[in-house]
């Protein structure tokens, strides 16, 4: 996975992807594709006056329904002036549930898609995550701001 940071003007920005590199499974292709999916089921749950439990039930649901998890140590997070503010995003949860989706919002939705349910560790160079299982894993990130009519996607294209 590649993630970049941007910081200009005082402000954060972060987005993320997985390339496959090489010959790659069947399986690992679709934890790709289903990343992005999750990523923009999320996007569509984001409306102004929605939940956080939206986009998060929405994430949860799409992996499941592609057969694969989501990564429960990781979540989103409010970015602004800090690359990491409130609130969390979680990539599980209750619609319905969670902080209230305002105008003038922003933060990063970043699904973290395994190949099945199992614990994430991450290595001694306090940066690197992998399964414990072994599993194939895949993430996907933008960062979004909630406007008055919906969501713009900041950091896509």
């Amino acid at each position: 996975s590649l993630d970049v940071g941007v910081y200009l003007d005082g402000y954060h920005a972060d987005a993320a992807v997985t390339v496959g590199v090489g010959d790659i499974s069947d399986t690992g292709r679709a934890l790709i594709r289903t990343a992005e999916d999750c990523f923009w089921a999320g996007v569509v749950a984001a409306v102004p006056g929605g939940r956080m439990g939206d986009i998060a039930a929405a994430v949860a649901a799409t992996a499941e329904a592609n057969g694969f998890a989501v990564a429960r140590e990781f979540s989103g997070h409010g970015i602004g002036r800090r690359i990491h503010e409130e609130p969390d995003v979680p990539n599980y949860g209750r619609a319905g549930s969670g902080t209230i989706l305002r105008p003038g919002m922003t933060f990063a939705l970043e699904p973290m898609v395994l190949q099945r349910a199992s614990e994430v560790i991450i290595l001694e160079d306090d940066w690197t995550a992998v399964t414990a299982d072994g599993g194939l894993a895949a993430h996907y990130e933008h960062t979004l701001a909630i406007t008055p009519t919906g969501v713009d996607v900041l950091t896509a294209g």
